[in-house]
């Protein structure tokens, strides 16, 4: 049964690394129960502080990658229809032109959402297409390595 679950476990967390840059799954908390998983599997010999940690680590990652890009287009000067567009251009490019209809997707969405919202001209809303861009890069880097070193933590503890 214990190989089960590790086998569970190294699903769980490689899923949390593909989640990481698809948001339709939800990349830090998948990584977090593949540890636990794999904790309850014998295998693990993690100790409560750290699963208390990587749980913190996991729960922050993923609400600042929710609110991240509305809050990136705001600082660099935008609506809250640019913020929209952005989501709303990401799972667009998800189906279009999956992976890299995410990246254009957001970069798009944020600017054609700002540009139709404030009527100014395209320089403010490729400024603020720029800011979801980068809110989009960071959120899933933070996930990405989160992620990882949690993949990283189960190899070692198996090993």
């Amino acid at each position: 049964m214990g190989i089960v679950l590790v086998i569970l476990a190294f699903a769980l967390l490689l899923a949390g690394i593909l989640g990481s840059v698809l948001p339709v799954l939800p990349g830090p908390p998948l990584s977090f129960i593949g540890l636990l998983i794999m904790q309850w599997s014998g295998y693990g010999g993690f100790s409560p502080a750290f699963l208390w940690v990587w749980a913190g680590i996991a729960a922050a990652v993923t609400v600042m990658d929710y609110f991240l890009p509305s809050l990136m287009a705001k600082w660099f000067g935008g609506s809250r229809a640019a913020a929209i567009g952005s989501f709303l251009g990401l799972l667009a490019g998800i189906f279009i032109f999956p992976p890299w209809g995410m990246l254009f997707g957001s970069f798009l969405g944020a600017f054609f959402g700002e540009l139709i919202h404030s009527r100014t001209d395209g320089i403010k809303s490729l400024k603020v297409a720029l800011g979801a861009f980068l809110a989009f890069i960071a959120g899933s880097g933070a996930k990405l390595i989160a992620c990882s070193i949690m993949l990283y933590y189960a190899i070692k503890a198996l090993f």
